[in-house]
């Protein structure tokens, strides 16, 4: 990430940076999303989480997302986490994910996974849903030299 996120801490102190997606256009599509109130929680497999248990959603926690270049581009606070079976995933999840319907976020989200290791419909998911704090547009953010 850059120096940018790193001037953001004493706004935002103690808060953890993460970015949408697993592509440059996947980010950017999700953060547009964002942007436009048609996403307001993000979901992983448990499992990626195994490695690095502090990286964990938790709820009052702010978090930096920044843009697929590292930038940052808005704060975001956990308002809520749920865990739950890749199955038992509802519609107004995946609307809250930022998806029309249940099967749009279905198919998307198996695709996704199955490129980061194998899927199984009953696998547990961690699903945060975050209140947008401030967006980041058009804020001047000072370099560090």
């Amino acid at each position: 990430m850059t120096d940018n996120i790193e001037d953001l801490q004493e706004t935002y102190p103690g808060a953890g940076t993460f970015q949408f997606g697993d592509s440059a256009e996947t980010c950017a599509a999700l953060i547009e999303l964002v942007r436009k109130s048609n996403k307001r929680a993000t979901c992983a497999p448990l499992r990626d989480f195994k490695d690095d248990p502090a990286s964990m959603p938790v709820v009052g926690r702010i978090d930096i997302v920044a843009d697929w270049d590292g930038r940052p581009t808005f704060v975001v606070k956990t308002v809520r986490v749920d865990e739950v079976r890749f199955c038992d995933v509802t519609e107004n999840m995946a609307k809250a994910d930022g998806f029309k319907d249940l099967l749009a976020w279905r198919k998307s989200t198996k695709a996704s996974i199955s490129r980061g290791g194998n899927h199984d419909p009953a696998m547990p998911m961690l699903f945060e849903f975050f209140s947008l704090v401030e967006d980041l547009d058009g804020r001047q953010i000072e370099e560090k030299s």
